[in-house]
């Protein structure tokens, strides 16, 4: 080796180990969606609602079990129980009581009505959000009728993390 020049792992010295051919883009660009377990924290919390729009497995309150995806999205509603509720459960996953094998990968907050949160619950939620990734949907007035349709526009982080099509 010469002395002054730099070698990078040995990976770029060679190329691609893939056998993609040039211009086809990333080698993760074609892996499957990861898949989740949606699993309520109390009775309403959504979670049917959740699975058939944005896919994944509806595990309703009870844990994933043995081929279940083990990759859990904890489900809440905004109201003060459901709050109490996914703090809860996001406390089992701190003290490892949850089942092993499981992961959290974030808690998903359904709006218990229309409009803005009243103040002590926002604070809930910013609490909530400071020890895990909290994604929030709104209130969807469709979905009280039965009709899922598609992710509404402002949860589009949770399209991503899911991989639900919009």
């Amino acid at each position: 080796m010469q002395t002054g020049m730099r070698q990078g792992p040995e990976i770029w010295i060679r190329g691609p180990v893939t056998g993609q051919e040039p211009g086809a883009g990333p080698a993760h660009a074609h892996a499957a969606a990861r898949r989740f377990s949606w699993v309520g924290t109390h009775g309403g919390a959504g979670v049917s609602t959740l699975a058939a729009v944005y896919g994944g497995h509806d595990s309703g309150r009870a844990w994933p079990g043995p081929g279940d995806p083990p990759s859990v999205l904890l489900v809440a509603r905004t109201h003060a129980a459901g709050l109490d509720s996914v703090a809860g459960a996001v406390e089992l996953f701190r003290r490892g009581q949850a089942p092993p094998g499981l992961d959290l990968d974030a808690v998903v907050l359904v709006a218990d009505a229309p409009g803005r949160l009243p103040r002590p619950l926002a604070q809930r939620v910013k609490s909530l959000e400071s020890v895990i990734d909290v994604y929030r949907v709104p209130w969807v007035p469709a979905w009280r009728l039965g009709e899922p349709g598609h992710p509404p526009r402002e949860t589009s982080a949770l399209v991503r993390l899911t991989g639900a099509a919009r």
